[in-house]
């Protein structure tokens, strides 16, 4: 359905902008999946969304303005799984916590994971690792103070386990332990 057929409003029933937004970020996450980030442009979304680019820019904004909506939709189901986990931790044993739940909640949901295998890329990579949202995510799970650079590390080690596994996770545990915990005793 494209948003010019004469006599449909495809944001009929509620209030506009969020229907945009939803049906736009819906589209973008579908393609995100099956093409990876760097595959996919403005005007594959707005196709899949049945809106002119038009429309998405003006709902949404560019290319990154999709990726961020997207990464925070998805990092929001995960961090309410992990913050629920790691709400009576503290300290470096919360960080420990907070990043292995967070890989084994990625991969147990096929269209995370298939999403991080879709988006191997550099570029890709550094959109996520560099990403406010996940930022702000990773500094709420972990409890560390608000520093921008901790909660870059912290995504990116998350990002490390997910795109390049240590084998299984008892050895994923014994790294992060080992590697992660002492900066943030």
């Amino acid at each position: 359905m494209d948003e010019s057929d004469a006599g449909s409003d495809w944001l009929a029933g509620g209030n506009r902008r969020a229907l945009a937004v939803a049906r736009i970020h819906a589209a973008a996450a579908e393609l995100f999946l099956e093409r990876g980030l760097d595959r996919v442009s403005v005007e594959d979304v707005a196709a899949r969304a049945g809106c002119s680019r038009a429309t998405l820019y003006r709902y949404v904004g560019g290319k990154s303005a999709l990726v961020g909506g997207v990464v925070a939709a998805a990092a929001s189901a995960v961090a309410q799984q992990v913050a629920a986990a790691v709400e009576p931790l503290s300290g470096s044993r919360r960080i420990v916590e907070a990043i292995l739940i967070s890989v084994a909640a990625v991969r147990a949901d096929p269209a995370l994971a298939q999403w991080v295998t879709n988006s191997r890329t550099g570029r890709g990579d550094d959109y996520l690792a560099s990403s406010p949202e996940l930022g702000r995510v990773a500094t709420a799970l972990t409890g560390i103070a608000p520093d921008s650079e901790a909660a870059q590390w912290v995504v990116r080690v998350v990002i490390s386990l997910l795109t390049v596994p240590a084998g299984d996770p008892a050895t994923e545990r014994r790294l992060v332990e080992r590697f992660v915990e002492p900066a943030f005793r």
